[in-house]
């Protein structure tokens, strides 16, 4: 039965007792007991009974600042009284009779308080004190609870506007650095196909003046910035999904050794162009692993590709795979920039979180967040060793694949 404000429900008992109770099975003994034992007592003497289903009116458990359930309440008159705990008819037992001597003490009280409020009205009858009490209480419960749903909802629509206005932030800056950084791999893709172009000849289908090395120097250079362009794309689509939808995977038998090897020849022209030292440790006795090969390309070409953004020039930069466990290996990327500040290790695999120092680079502050949920989603594990100013080393594991 919910409290209500209707004032249908005004009955002339001034006790008045709220029982709230709750679904659990364990609990239902117990409620039953103490139903069946007031209304015995409600048949040799009159008062209101409300019993509230706190999953139904969690704002009046809220109210009543109540911890467990189930509990008696005793609203009117005042003072308020709850009883809890597994002996609530044992202590009723003991409040009873002092419950009906505070009903007749305090109808007593205000029938004298309004006869000295205003001698030249006819003195309220016993039944019109009882009403106005009721009423006035009921509703002050009622009208509480209502603002306690309120205002949740209110701070509910808060959260909202502000997490709608962090998107549209977040998307009016992702459009403007696109459109930054599309230029440099879409410019250097143009470059080289006019540079192939010009030098093409139509009628012997050959190139003029570019040494075969050179052509193929410059095909794979297009494809490099193609792909590049390919995965900011894939990037920022895929961070729009948010952290509260499941991330998908297809895993499969992987040999996650020869794909480091790939992703190294695949970004050789962008650490070589900074005279960049790569050195790997890779072994071939590598076990395969249980994951998509996609995303963990997808993770490894990130976290390579920060590491040549963030290692100076003439730095150095090692990968190395680790056969950990049975169960796992680990990845990890290491180079020699400025590193981590440790108070910020744990914020930089948040999504669009950047550095301060990093306002100026390239990116959206996506990519380290991306990282985390593709291996959170193969139950792996990422995170980053940094001595300031020496460098970071990202790891991550992943399952070996079962044999």
């Amino acid at each position: 039965m919910q409290v209500s404000q209707d004032t249908s429900i005004y009955s002339e008992a001034p006790l008045q007792l709220l029982l709230f109770v709750d679904e659990r099975l364990k609990s239902r003994p117990q409620v039953q007991r103490i139903s069946n034992y007031l209304k015995e007592l409600q048949a040799t003497y009159d008062f209101e009974l409300q019993t509230i289903d706190v999953g139904k009116q969690p704002y009046l458990a809220e109210h009543f600042k109540l911890v467990a359930t189930p509990a008696l309440i005793k609203i009117q008159p005042e003072p308020r009284q709850i009883l809890a705990g597994s002996n609530i008819i044992t202590q009723l037992k003991i409040w009873w009779p002092r419950w009906q001597t505070s009903v007749e003490t305090y109808l007593k009280l205000h029938q004298d308080n309004t006869g000295q409020q205003d001698k030249n009205i006819t003195k309220n009858t016993p039944q019109e004190s009882v009403e106005f009490l009721r009423a006035s209480s009921i509703r002050s419960v009622a009208v509480s609870a209502e603002l306690i749903r309120l205002s949740d909802e209110i701070f509910r629509l808060k959260q909202e506007k502000e997490k709608l206005q962090e998107q549209l932030l977040f998307k009016d800056r992702v459009i403007a650095m696109l459109a930054h950084d599309l230029r440099n791999p879409l410019t250097a893709v143009a470059i080289a196909i006019d540079t192939l172009k010009s030098d093409y000849n139509v009628e012997n289908g050959r190139f003029s003046r570019l040494s075969p090395k050179m052509t193929i120097h410059l095909f794979k250079q297009s494809r490099s910035q193609v792909q590049a362009i390919n995965r900011m794309i894939t990037d920022l689509l895929q961070a729009g999904h948010g952290k509260d939808r499941e991330f998908p995977i297809q895993p499969q038998k992987l040999g996650v050794g020869q794909l480091c090897l790939d992703i190294i020849e695949e970004l050789r022209d962008r650490y070589t162009n900074k005279s960049l030292t790569l050195e790997k440790d890779i072994p071939q006795d590598l076990p395969d692993v249980y994951a998509d090969p996609e995303r963990i390309r997808q993770v490894l070409i990130n976290l390579l590709d920060n590491a040549i953004k963030y290692t100076p020039t003439s730095g150095r930069i090692n990968i190395s795979v680790l056969h950990r466990t049975t169960q796992k290996i680990q990845c990890s990327i290491s180079d020699t920039g400025p590193g981590i500040p440790e108070s910020k290790r744990e914020q930089i695999f948040e999504n669009r979180f950047r550095l301060e120092r990093d306002e100026k680079q390239d990116g959206y502050g996506i990519g380290l967040s991306l990282c985390q949920r593709i291996i959170q989603a193969h139950f792996g594990r990422i995170w980053v060793d940094s001595v300031p100013n020496e460098g970071a080393s990202f790891h991550f594991t992943l399952p070996v694949y079962p044999n």
